[in-house]
Parts: C-alpha cells; sequence; structure tokens
C-alpha cells in the first residue's frame, strides 16, 4: 500500500513518530555529548558521520558503539561492565546540558503536524531516546504541545523494534490498527510497526545505520514529511 499523499481529513485519526532522525536531527547534539564522553576518558573524538550511524537504538548502544569506535560493538565481558557504566553515566551528564541546543526540526515537520492537527489527529513521540531527554528536547524547539503522548525508551519494559511502546501509545490515543500510522527513519521503527500490525511510513533523511531505508519494508517513504499531504 502507498500512503503517499494520503494524509487527509479523514486518515490518520492517530500518528505515531519517532523523534531523532524524523521529527528532529539531534546528531549534532548527540555527537557533541559522545565527543565529550570520550575526552573524559582520554580518547580520540567520534565525530559527526561517524555518530549518525550510530544513533537510533537508544543511548546505551550509542555508548557502546562510541567505545568501541564501530557500529558492529562485541557483547560486552564482565570487565567491561565498570567502563560502560561510567562512559553512560557521562554521556548522560553531557547530554543533559547540551540536549536542544543544536538540533534542528527537519523541513515539512511542523507543516505536516499542524496538517494532522487541523485534522482533529492525535500525536504521540514513540522513541528509544531515554524519557528524560525527550520532553526538554521537544519544549526546547516548540514541539511538545503538539503531542499527546511521549513514549521514551525506558518508559516501558520494551522499547522499539518490539511493538508494545507502539500498541501503549495507540491504545491511549484512542486509535486502532486501521487508522494509526507510525512514521519513523529506522529499521527499529519500521519493525516495530510491522510487529504491531500499523502501517509505516519512512523517511529517508534519517539515521538507519548507514543502510537504504527504501529495503526495510516500509509500506511508504519519502524524502520529506510534507509529500503525505
Amino acid at each position: 500500500m502507498s500512503l503517499s499523499g494520503l494524509f487527509n481529513p479523514r486518515w490518520p485519526g492517530v500518528a505515531l513518530f519517532d523523534l531523532d532522525g524524523t521529527l528532529v536531527d539531534s546528531a549534532p547534539d548527540l555527537t557533541a555529548a559522545v565527543d565529550q564522553m570520550l575526552a573524559h576518558l582520554g580518547r580520540s573524538p567520534a565525530g559527526i558521520d561517524r555518530v549518525r550511524q550510530w544513533v537510533g537504538l537508544g543511548s546505551p548502544v550509542l555508548v557502546r558503539r562510541a567505545l568501541a569506535g564501530d557500529i558492529n560493538w562485541e557483547p560486552p565481558r564482565p570487565k567491561d561492565d565498570a567502563l560502560f557504566n561510567d562512559a553512560l553515566n557521562i554521556f548522560y551528564h553531557c547530554y543533559g546540558q547540551i540536549n536542544g541546543q543544536h538540533a534542528k526540526v527537519y523541513e515539512g515537520v511542523e507543516s505536516c503536524i499542524y496538517r494532522l492537527k487541523e485534522h482533529g489527529c492525535r500525536l504521540g513521540v514513540v522513541t528509544n531516546k531515554p524519557e528524560q531527554f525527550v520532553s526538554p528536547l521537544l519544549k526546547r524547539l516548540r514541539l511538545d504541545h503538539h503531542f499527546d503522548i511521549q513514549i521514551g525508551g525506558d518508559t516501558l519494559p520494551q522499547k522499539k523494534p518490539h511493538p508494545s511502546p507502539l500498541l501503549h501509545a495507540m491504545e491511549v490515543l484512542g486509535g486502532t490498527r486501521g487508522t494509526t500510522v507510525m512514521v519513523g527513519d529506522s529499521a527499529a521503527d519500521v519493525s516495530a510497526a510491522q510487529a504491531a500490525g500499523i502501517p509505516c511510513v519512512a523517511v529517508r533523511y534519517g539515521y538507519n545505520f548507514g543502510k537504504p531505508v527504501d529495503s526495510l519494508g516500509a509500506d511508504a517513504v519519502v524524502d520529506s514529511l510534507a509529500e503525505l499531504l
């Protein structure tokens, strides 16, 4: 099914959005926090090009990848736990101070959101970003008032690609599988939507670990959310 151009007054009734890489380009903030963390540990900076490929599965995975210097990090050994825990705490501290300073809302996002709201659509954010950072980022970018629910990666016991965050948000917002859509940028978003039984729109401009989004099996793939109007 192609969803391109089909956002209209009758559908969808509920729209769930990923945050990083879908609504907001947060890679500059995340890079600054990662590089500060690495500097604190006496390591070389990662840089934005690498961090863009590491984002999408939550902060713990991002920190694991940064410590390994590779997207394909090895499972940790017990002796690595202390280093990882220290690094994660440092990252959280750095990112908490930086969150939203350099991030930008992607072009087409606000026009899409405003049109959906005009149609009476209820909106939610479902992200793998830790919950403590979600609301401050949305508030800083003046997006928070659009969303009736915000679910972070640690809000529920499971996070994407598990379907439970999507199903929970859909239920809270009064949606059904026939009236709800997920909009994201990565394999985690598409897999979660497929497991939840709802259609998914993927954007090409986000973070998908350097892999082509068109190959993920989303119901529609767009270059801008404005294309959906």
